[in-house]
This record gives structure tokens, sequence and C-alpha cells, in this order.
């Protein structure tokens, strides 16, 4: 709530700085400060810091860290959702592998991005528009409404499960985390662990190319399960 005309001292001044402070800004500069600091490090105090506000300002548009994390989170699905949607013929499994295709990219352009995007809750329906033609595709292709819904979370929680360990190996593109020298965890499995010990690189290596086989697995499991 606004202050009254006549009100004055330093909690007017907190409401004017507020009012004038746009939330968008606010989202920016906290995303733009998780490639710094990581999830762990990203604070309303640190961001206020950066934008040079105190921070009760910041509780003016978000309430806690958590409503900040579900604006990031929009933001990141509002841009995501300017790739260009496919035709309008195209069936179910074009939908799907754009979709996970276009938001891992939109995770990995970002530290933990994945880690942010996980359990928030979007702040706005500027999403459904784009969902709903998902779900018409998947009921052309035959599905039923909720077999549909069951394949894009199938697809969804794939996706940003597998960014979240690809995250912890390369935290941004070219970074690499550090205990993740295959050579030396194949000595530490020692000869009677062999198999276990040759599991370093499908497990820490090659992440597009594992990300797209499993993604031919995920879309090969809703169509043998799924599908009537």
């Amino acid at each position: 709530m606004r202050h009254s005309a006549g009100r004055t001292g330093p909690a007017a001044e907190v409401e004017d700085v507020a009012a004038k402070l746009e939330r968008a800004r606010v989202v920016d500069t906290a995303l733009r400060l998780l490639d710094e600091t990581g999830l762990e490090g990203l604070t309303l105090r640190r961001i206020a810091t950066e934008l040079d506000v105190k921070a009760p300002a910041l509780y003016w548009h978000f309430a806690n860290k958590q409503a900040l994390l579900d604006e990031m989170a929009t933001e990141m699905l509002r841009r995501m959702a300017a790739a260009e949607p496919p035709g309008p013929d195209a069936d179910w499994r074009d939908w799907l592998l754009l979709t996970c295709r276009t938001l891992r990219r939109a995770l990995l352009g970002h530290r933990d991005g994945a880690k942010v995007f996980s359990g928030t809750r979007l702040t706005d329906t500027g999403h459904a528009g784009r969902f709903e033609e998902q779900l018409r595709a998947f009921v052309r292709g035959g599905f039923t409404v909720d077999d549909a819904v069951e394949a894009y979370f199938t697809a969804y929680s794939f996706t940003v499960g597998f960014v979240i360990e690809e995250q912890a190996v390369h935290p941004l593109p070219g970074e690499r985390a550090p205990g993740y020298d295959l050579e030396e965890r194949a000595r530490a499995m020692g000869a009677e662990h062999p198999l276990a010990a040759a599991s370093g690189t499908g497990l820490f290596e090659d992440f597009e190319r594992r990300f797209e086989r499993g993604l031919a697995v995920v879309v090969a499991g809703i169509e043998a399960v799924l599908l009537p």
C-alpha cells in the first residue's frame, strides 16, 4: 500500500524507492547475479546492493526469496516461449522434442538454472496458449488429455533432472566443476570394479549426445505405454 501524501520519514522513503523500482529490473538483476553467485549465494540483500537500494524496497515486489525465484522461473519461461513453435500440422513428437530442447537451452543459460526452475510456481498464465497447442497436438495423435499431460510431465521431468545433473558438472557452458576427474575416479574404483570404473564417461561426459539419446528413449516410452 502506498503511503499517504502527508507521510514522511524512513518508511515513506523506502516506499517511494520501492514504487519506482521496476519489478522486471529486479528480476533481470537477479538472473544476472545468479550467474555470478549461484542459487545459494543469491540473496535479496545482495540484489538490493546491486540495485543500490535498501533490502526492504524489494519486499514491495517480492515477499521472500521464493517469490522472487517464482518470478525468475516465469521470466525464463517467457524467454523460452519466444522460440518459433512447430508448424500447424506438427505432431506431438515435434512439440515434445522442441519443448524439451528449448527448455534445456534456457536452463543452461544460467548457473543453477534448472534448480531455480524446479519446484517453482509460475506467476502468470502467459504460457497457457502454447501449452494448449501442445496438448491439442497430443490429442490429435490419439492421446487422452490425462495421458497427454502425463507424457508432457514425464519429458519435462527428464529434462529438468538431466540439466540439474549436467550443471553439477558444468555450472555454465565451458566451465567444469572440481571433483570430476575421470582418471582419478577410475583409480578410486579400483580393478575389482572394472565396469563402475569405466562408467565415468557415460555419466559425466558428452551431455549433448546423452540428452538426445535419453529424449529418444522418453519419446519411445511414451508412445509404447501411453498411446492406445
